[in-house]
């Protein structure tokens, strides 16, 4: 029995949820998500609030039936309020500059990178953070790890990209020749 799938999705009154069978599309002030789910799970609409039952008691349809839930949770909370992802780059001469729809970065190559940012996904930089958001937290989650498979960090100086709350584990370098 899924504890996530049991509980209901409640929608704020400035969210809009329509359900045509398997199919959900939710507008806020954010923006517009729509997404096909599988028949595994019955998705229904009933005072405010939706609600994920599965279909049957197949194990697949139990272990749908939470993720379900999340991803419909995760459409009202983005087209609400959104979601944020900071990344932090660090080294030595390590820049980052958001030109209209493209980010372009500076990480000790012999040649600047331009990314692309997807449609729905922002940036903001400020002292040495990148401040990405959007709707969408999938799509905010492939993006932010596709800029920090550009330089990832390194656990000797601690240089690259990481997630502002992720921990790098430092490593002590080699040592010189011993006396003896």
């Amino acid at each position: 029995m899924s504890r996530v799938g049991r509980e209901p999705v409640v929608v704020p009154e400035k969210v809009d949820v329509k359900i045509d069978g398997a199919k959900v599309t939710v507008k806020g002030p954010n923006g517009n998500l729509e997404y096909t789910f599988t028949d595994h799970v019955k998705i229904e609409m009933s005072d405010g609030k939706v609600l994920v039952t599965p279909n049957g008691e197949s194990r697949l349809a139990r272990s749908l039936w939470g993720t379900t839930r999340s991803v419909i949770n995760n459409m009202v909370i983005g087209t609400s309020a959104g979601f944020t992802r900071v990344l932090e780059y660090n080294g030595v001469g390590y820049k980052a500059v958001v030109k209209g729809d493209t980010l372009e970065l500076s990480l000790g190559y012999s040649h600047p990178i331009h990314y692309k940012l997807p449609v729905g996904v922002s940036a903001k930089v400020a002292a040495n953070t990148i401040n990405l958001t959007g709707c969408n937290k999938e799509l905010l989650g492939m993006t932010a790890a596709k800029i920090r498979s550009f330089r990832p960090p390194e656990p000797y100086k601690g240089k690259g990209i990481k997630y502002k709350e992720e921990r790098i584990i430092r490593k002590a370098g080699k040592t010189g020749a011993k006396a003896g």
